[in-house]
């Protein structure tokens, strides 16, 4: 069976995945390839394309289509939320109507999405899984667990923000769902949008700025009340009316600036900014610690401690390093397009399941578009670029990284998720001191505080990581053991933690080698690894695309394939 999974237009991060027999053959954002980041309100059509084609099959082949949207849905959850709403019952009355109208508009998106490739679609073919199902779903089918508690986190869905609930014998049992505006990720948005970030998009620079605050400084109270296993956001926080704002732009209140103060601008680190990001951070690890010890633990313990995560809030490392330290959670599965790209893959599944087939496991994330070598050649001809063919470039790379000099990385199949694990990266020496400063500064060109992530070699992971948990996929964060740290302060944050990818010789034969003669030369078996993309666009997708970044910034080496181009 052929189930093509799709997270829809009007919404952002749109994308495309595609399951043959239970196991997924492809899987990529549509962003990697219009080169719009987040893609918010974009068809995921080249995404499909993509899909379909690296799969060898047509449109005409897929058996069923799967939308991570939920067309009844609002009336189910219609009454939940317009009582929780009732303040604003004209807001209310408008975000129902408009839920319902953004539903109708994703079927016809669909259809005409699927009618560009030739194919007409009958209502029996289209599986339409609500938004948290779907996270759920992408989740849970693919750790490889039979049975395990499920929880998923964003900001909302169709009206859920939060849902909790039980994966046995294929199935997902709903236990408990939090409607908006009660959202840990509005709120944490909130503070995102205060903190001079872009919604939906600089969630993870808040977290980097929090460990050099003080939680302790900033009262968020009156924002939003935990405790119990249950919170409540404060809705005049999110939904103020025009004359509550302090502009019109923002649908922020003015008690927000009254008790943050004004909105951060800038790139430093300064109060009390820090202090609104640890207060933030905290209070997000303690509610939601609350909520799995009281709503969660029995169902963890009749399942040996597993719990799969997923939603945006999922890609918060420090927040996952949080449930992995709890007695009641033995095993944590983030995949690796937690946020909403991976409803694509979840919708999939869950269709898939309810079909009759049995989704297998995700082994790796390198789901995306790959490039032959002689591609790569075409590439580098036509750009008339001068170039160096090697037949072990592992070995010759792993020399210019001993030597301190930073590489951009090109190999095989591009990543699904916002990681860049060992195929679309920017490579460097976590032993040089001020590296981090230099990729950040010259490459990136972005804030010089955010912290890099180490590729390690899986078998020697726990030696330096303190833990034997599968990190494949840079999802969780752990503190790292002293006498490493002072060996590779460069992949060190300031709280001494690490968002590591443990780099397996099964999975990505290249990049694992590369780390080995890299630890021949150096004794170390870890690498910096950042993305391949500069600051505010997608990671790279193609050899054009990677030889484009190279002279336009200051890196000096590009490996794609077997060929190394040097300034």
């Amino acid at each position: 069976m052929i189930v093509l999974g799709i997270t829809p237009a009007r919404a952002h991060d749109p994308s495309a995945a595609l399951l043959i027999d239970g196991e997924v053959v492809a899987a990529a954002e549509e962003e990697r390839f219009n080169r719009i980041k987040h893609s918010a309100n974009h068809n995921p059509e080249n995404a499909v394309a993509y899909c379909l084609d690296a799969a060898g099959v047509k449109m005409s082949d897929v058996d069923a289509i799967a939308l991570c949207r939920s067309l009844d849905i609002a009336d189910k959850l219609k009454w939940r939320f317009a009582w929780r709403m009732r303040r604003y019952p004209g807001y209310a009355l408008t975000a129902v109507k408009r839920v319902r109208r953004l539903n109708r508009a994703y079927k016809k998106d669909a259809i005409a999405l699927v009618g560009k490739f030739g194919r007409g679609i009958k209502s029996s073919e289209m599986h339409f899984v609500e938004h948290h199902l779907a996270h759920a779903a992408s989740s849970f089918h693919f750790s490889g667990f039979d049975r395990a508690a499920v929880l998923t986190c964003d900001g909302r869905g169709e009206f859920t923000s939060i849902l909790m609930g039980e994966g046995k014998d294929g199935e997902i049992v709903k236990i408990k769902e939090w409607i908006i505006p009660d959202s840990l990720g509005f709120f944490y948005s909130l503070v995102t949008r205060h903190l001079g970030f872009r919604p939906n998009n600089g969630e993870f620079k808040v977290m980097g700025m929090s460990p050099y605050g003080d939680p302790s400084k900033i009262d968020l109270s009156d924002m939003i009340k935990t405790g119990g296993g249950d919170f409540t956001f404060n809705e005049d926080y999110v939904w103020p009316m025009l004359s509550m704002r302090r502009h019109k732009r923002y649908s922020k209140s003015k008690d927000l600036v009254d008790l943050l103060g004004p909105r951060r601008s800038g790139d430093g680190l300064s109060e009390p900014y820090i202090h609104i990001a640890a207060a933030a951070q905290k209070t997000l690890e303690d509610t939601v610690m609350d909520m799995v010890r009281v709503h969660l633990s029995e169902t963890l313990k009749k399942h040996g401690g597993r719990l799969c995560f997923a939603g945006g809030t999922a890609l918060n490392v420090r927040l996952n390093r949080k449930l992995l330290e709890m007695p009641e959670v033995e095993t944590l599965f983030v995949q690796p397009a937690a946020h909403d790209a991976g409803t694509s893959l979840g919708a999939a599944a869950y269709a898939a399941t309810t079909l009759g087939e049995k989704v297998k496991p995700m082994k790796h994330a390198y789901l995306g578009p790959e490039y032959s070598d002689d591609y790569i050649l075409d590439v580098l001809k036509r750009f008339r670029l001068p170039y160096e063919r090697h037949e072990n470039i592992e070995e010759v790379v792993a020399k210019i990284l001993a030597d301190g000099k930073i590489v951009s990385w090109l190999q095989g199949r591009m990543e699904y998720g916002p990681r860049a694990l060992g195929n679309r990266s920017i490579l460097a020496n976590p032993a040089t001191p001020g590296i981090a400063d230099e990729v950040n500064g010259r490459i990136k060109f972005r804030e010089k505080w955010r912290p890099f992530c180490p590729s390690i070699l899986a078998e020697k992971a726990p030696g330096i990581i303190g833990t034997e948990h599968n990190s494949d996929y840079m999802t969780f964060s752990f503190i790292v053991e002293k006498e490493w740290a002072a060996k590779v302060p460069e992949i060190v944050h300031v709280d001494g933690s690490a968002r590591p990818q443990t780099v397996r010789k099964d999975t990505n034969p290249r990049f694992h080698k590369l780390i080995s003669e890299f630890e021949k030369l150096t004794g170390l078996p870890i690498l910096l690894n950042t993305s391949l993309n500069r600051r505010g666009e997608p990671m790279v997708c193609s050899p054009e695309e990677a030889v484009a970044m190279f002279y336009q910034c200051g890196l000096e080496y590009l490996a794609m394939g077997s060929y190394l181009v040097a300034k």
